[in-house]
């Protein structure tokens, strides 16, 4: 075994254990998905849990539901009254997600929308504290300045995938559009001067925004 699965095994070992109805989950995803690897995973699962909770969030939007992972992690952080809006765009996968929000017993806390985010998010008309961006790597910078406005003053946006597999850091073929897509938003929100950014190294890698 490789030093990096070592410590990814040691880091892992760390935090709360997933539990069975999360394991199905990624049974069932595995099972019936072609890209299985697209789940959040219990890891970091944890961290956006954590995230919700010290935040104090009340009101998530989370654009690239899949098969709600992600989405059953935050919307347990929530306080009793808090709410988790999240979109995705394949309707394909709708059976899935929505067969463990029942059975997470979260379908009072999630509001489960089909179709475009960047058609969607201004009709919602709402004020949001913590957003998740995980959704076509091509249109991050379209996702992020669609949903800026309607972030609070202090509000946390967390976006996925921000290493790409480490293809960022490799030559990019002309028709690469995902690498281009996800290294342009980076290049963006480094020079964003309305916000506190942070890459976590985690997985995939994490932007973690603040908005000031």
């Amino acid at each position: 075994m490789e030093i990096s699965e070592i410590r990814n095994a040691y880091i892992e070992g760390f935090g709360q254990p997933e539990d069975n109805l999360l394991k199905e989950l990624t049974r069932e995803t595995a099972l019936t998905q072609i890209h299985p690897r697209m789940i959040c995973g219990n890891h970091q699962g944890q961290l956006l849990s954590l995230l919700v909770k010290l935040s104090k969030a009340e009101n998530i939007l989370e654009i690239g539901t899949f098969s709600g992972y992600s989405t059953i992690c935050m919307a347990r952080a929530l306080p009793e009254k808090g709410k988790i809006t999240t979109i995705e765009i394949n309707d394909e996968i709708q059976w899935l997600n929505s067969k463990y929000f029942h059975l997470a017993k979260l379908e009072n806390k999630i509001n489960p929308i089909v179709g475009d985010a960047l058609e969607l998010i201004p009709k919602l008309n709402e004020q949001f504290d913590f957003v998740f961006i995980d959704g076509d790597k091509r249109q991050y910078i379209d996702y992020y300045q669609m949903v800026f406005p309607y972030v609070i003053s202090g509000g946390l946006i967390l976006v996925d995938n921000v290493l790409w597999d480490n293809k960022i850091f490799r030559d990019v073929e002309s028709n690469d559009f995902m690498t281009k897509g996800v290294i342009e938003f980076n290049e963006m929100i480094k020079m964003d001067a309305h916000v506190e950014k942070l890459i976590i190294p985690l997985r995939d890698g994490l932007m973690l925004i603040r908005k000031l």
